[in-house]
């Protein structure tokens, strides 16, 4: 055993602030991990919020999908197809005076901003899947401008997961929910009778009927309601499933909207949980072996996936 006066002074005074200062160190980390991890990285990374844009022409012509020529919304220059509803019973031109009625309320056209060199639309695309609990993911989706929201799954009591922006609430008649006056409705219509819905619900209310009880009247701006061209959701089912399922999941198509729409798109909440349960984090699972019913939710995952090894989005598994 050496004794200490073998070493210098100066020696002992260095070796006890290098060990001092990596006692301190492995203390913050530990602090950190406890506290939460996912917060100080966040902060470290001044540029979490900013655009990198990520959907560049190369990783986009590589997926030899994605097609700008295909309108995501409907507007009253939409040229109308006559495959334009799912098992739909009423004829053509009662569609077409359904979308007139539809634009003598909304605006003409649907105004999600115009690309431009100087601009970035950042996206957070929040799904519903159980694996968003503990994830702690609330502080990113409050980051980016645009965080897209499904259905009417709740936000409150669940803040530091899924955060609490919102301005795009995507939905159809049976999974409808109040909105602020600045949230945009972005409307899925499956049917004729999705379109009456919106035209109805937000003005003198609506009488009709579907498979499960649908909102009467529902709190929404008017000037901020855009509706999904069918023609858009016809092809993301032929294009991007080879029409797998009997059609997309309201999640999958809002991933594709997004990726027309936004320069960078950060994805969460899709996928099965850890018993691969196709389950909500909002939802108490009440049997085993839950999927995704008329969705090809295996097959939507593995492109989502696929999209991801590409670096086209950013999506943050838990």
């Amino acid at each position: 055993v050496l004794s200490l006066s073998f070493f210098p002074l100066g020696y002992l005074h260095e070796t006890f602030k290098v060990k001092l200062l990596v006692l301190l160190l492995a203390l913050t980390a530990a602090v950190f991990l406890k506290s939460d991890l996912t917060d100080w990285l966040w902060l470290q990374d001044q540029n979490s919020c900013a655009c990198g844009k990520r959907l560049s022409k190369d990783n986009l012509r590589a997926l030899h999908r994605l097609n700008h020529s295909v309108e995501p919304f409907l507007t009253v220059n939409t040229n109308l197809s006559e495959e334009h509803m799912q098992h739909e019973q009423r004829d053509f031109s009662y569609y077409k005076s359904t979308v007139h009625k539809l634009f003598e309320l909304l605006p003409p056209v649907a105004d999600h901003g115009e690309p431009s060199s100087d601009s970035c639309r950042t996206c957070a695309v929040v799904g519903n899947s159980a694996n968003l609990k503990g994830s702690r993911y609330g502080i990113y989706k409050n980051c980016p401008s645009i965080p897209f929201r499904m259905n009417a799954a709740p936000t409150k009591n669940y803040e530091s997961d899924l955060g609490t922006k919102t301005t795009h609430r995507v939905m159809y008649p049976e999974s409808t929910v109040d909105l602020d006056n600045s949230t945009l409705l972005v409307l899925f219509p499956f049917k004729i009778n999705d379109l009456q819905w919106v035209i109805k619900a937000i003005t003198t209310g609506f009488y009709g009927r579907s498979y499960v009880p649908i909102k009467f009247k529902i709190k929404a701006n008017k000037d901020l309601v855009m509706v999904v061209n069918t023609g858009f959701m016809r092809y993301v089912h032929e294009i991007w499933l080879k029409k797998k399922g009997d059609y997309p999941s309201t999640g999958f198509m809002a991933l594709i909207l997004a990726l027309q729409i936004c320069d960078e798109v950060s994805v969460f909440g899709y996928g099965a949980d850890d018993d691969g349960n196709w389950s909500h984090y909002f939802e108490t699972l009440k049997s085993k072996n839950f999927k995704t019913g008329p969705h090809p939710g295996k097959h939507e995952y593995a492109i989502i996936d696929e999209l991801a090894q590409n670096k086209t989005i950013r999506l943050y598994e838990w």
